[in-house]
């Protein structure tokens, strides 16, 4: 059994679809499955599905077989044919840089399609028995040169009533090929059909530990795919974690929607396996202090983070393996504190739900995607918690001097939603504001110079007065002058000013970059911070 990809001697093309795809270390079933059906052995693997049963089977599968032929070499029989959609989706991608040529075949599609395809030639044919069935029964499948056939969940199709019409297919392969079963449980009848369709198969089992859900609130929201982003930043805004990780499936995944949303102005970063260990320290630093809110993280670089409990989980991606939901939602809700997972579903990803509220004997709430409306209605009770924590705390003996001022001349409420308005057309100038004046150099802290090795600390004229947040400063300095969000270091924001850490050798690129935008509205004035002058 091996560990890890690279010590699989895969070929080239396949290894580079791996690490394009970001699949950073096999799962156990492919650590057990893989080598074998290497080797030319026959292979029974008992696995639930999102165990990457696809892999375990479809990179042998890609790697033995000799593509170019002019019939099938490799099939694989599946019960359903969004199933049949999916690992022909999978194989496309692993094999996406070799000849292989592979075709889904199942019922409820045209059958004059499948015949076109079918006639220019494929490799692979990933079907469901009775399509399959029926297209020998046509003529217009041959399976006399398969080299290799593999059937996935085949309890699912032995309880589908699938098994007569699987062994009349085994019985039209050459005896002479390889085989591969996968199954979740192994029945007499999948045990019977092992002994007789296979020649001295090595059985693997992946055995999973009781699953347990956490008391945490589930709920799910159904969005396209194309929809996603969208979704997941109105949830964002009507939420308001104080911090969360959000879960992606691959660091590619995780790196580009870490990039997009510190574009949208959020405190979010990546974390995943191409991370050097000083950026993944200083991320997690980050995170623990609150000046990043957001964690988007693959599953892979998420085990065992030492990372504090979070208020929310969220699924960017709907994980296939129902012990990794498990796992994720877990790092929210612990010790008896309130926890939020939220999962995104996308029409094909119905199917992964419905398993993990299956094997976790729980059900996910369906949940109604925030409206514009919904979000605007939450940044006003934002705003009110904020003014009743203002009150709470006082200090407002300036203030009152100003209200009662004016309080001879108009109302205290229209005095009160005066102040609101202000604040909100602060929020909302436009670019054409004007420049904001240089905070004065008394203001900096005896410390505030001190920088991390190979960074620059910048002088930014704009602070807290201002309504100025760390994530204004990421999101400006990302997009205007295109340095990654997770490459700016660490930001200190002063009342009057703010002081960011950016890498020192685009610290001039960054000094022009926002000399052409502004923050929250106004334009800002940046240089070089300096000690301040005694």
């Amino acid at each position: 059994m091996v560990a890890t990809f690279a010590e699989m001697g895969l070929s080239a093309p396949v290894s580079r679809a791996i690490a394009e795809l970001g699949y950073e270390e096999p799962t156990p079933i492919q650590q057990q499955a893989i080598g074998p059906l290497l080797e030319g052995h026959d292979v029974v693997g008992q696995a639930q599905t999102g165990t990457g049963k696809t892999a375990a089977f479809g990179l042998p599968m890609l790697e033995r077989l000799r593509p170019g032929g002019p019939k099938p070499q490799g099939l694989v029989l599946v019960p359903t044919r969004e199933l049949a959609i999916q690992v022909a989706e999978a194989l496309h991608a692993l094999g996406r840089y070799t000849d292989v040529r592979i075709v889904p075949i199942y019922g409820g599609q045209p059958i004059e399609r499948q015949l076109r395809v079918l006639q220019r030639g494929v490799d692979i044919v990933v079907g469901t028995p009775g399509r399959v069935m029926d297209h020998i029964r046509r003529g217009t499948l041959a399976l006399d040169a398969v080299r290799m056939v593999v059937l996935d969940e085949a309890d699912e199709m032995l309880a589908m009533g699938f098994i007569e019409d699987v062994e009349f297919i085994l019985e039209q392969v050459p005896s002479e090929r390889q085989m591969a079963l996968f199954s979740a449980t192994i029945p007499p009848r999948i045990a019977d059909l092992a002994r007789r369709f296979l020649h001295e198969p090595q059985w693997v089992s992946v055995v999973r530990d009781k699953l347990t859900v956490p008391q945490t609130r589930q709920v799910y929201y159904e969005v396209l795919n194309r929809s996603k982003l969208d979704a997941l930043t109105r949830i964002l805004d009507v939420e308001m974690p104080s911090s969360a990780i959000i879960f992606t499936r691959t660091k590619r995944d995780a790196a580009e929607l870490a990039d997009q949303l510190i574009g949208l102005g959020y405190q979010a970063e990546p974390i995943h396996g191409d991370l050097s260990q000083a950026e993944r320290e200083r991320t997690l630093r980050r995170f623990r202090e609150g000046t990043v809110e957001l964690l988007v993280a693959t599953d892979v670089a998420a085990r065992g983070l030492d990372i504090p409990d979070v208020s929310h989980v969220i699924n960017y991606d709907v994980p296939a393996d129902p012990e990794v939901y498990v796992h994720r939602i877990g790092r929210t809700g612990r010790a008896g504190r309130k926890g939020e997972a939220i999962t995104l579903v996308t029409p094909r990803e119905r199917r992964a739900l419905r398993l993990i509220e299956r094997l976790t004997k729980g059900k996910l709430k369906p949940g109604r995607l925030p409206t514009a409306a919904d979000v605007a209605a939450r940044r006003r009770e934002a705003l009110k918690e904020t003014l009743h924590k203002v009150l709470s705390t006082g200090d407002l003996e300036p203030y009152l001097l100003v209200v009662e001022e004016l309080a001879t001349e108009h109302d205290v409420a229209e005095i009160a939603a005066a102040a609101l308005k202000l604040t909100g057309e602060l929020e909302t100038r436009t670019n054409g504001a004007g420049a904001a004046a240089p905070a004065p150099r008394e203001a900096f802290p005896e410390d505030g110079l001190a920088t991390e090795p190979g960074m620059t600390k910048l002088f930014l004229s704009l602070g807290r007065a201002d309504g100025l947040r760390p994530n204004d400063i990421v999101g400006a300095i990302a997009n205007e002058a295109g340095i990654p969000g997770k490459a700016i270091g660490a930001i200190d924001i002063y009342d009057r000013f703010s002081l960011v850490q950016v890498p020192q050798k685009d610290a001039q690129r960054v000094l022009a970059a926002l000399q052409r935008t502004s923050l929250r509205g106004r334009r800002v004035h940046a240089e070089i911070a300096r000690p301040r002058r005694r």
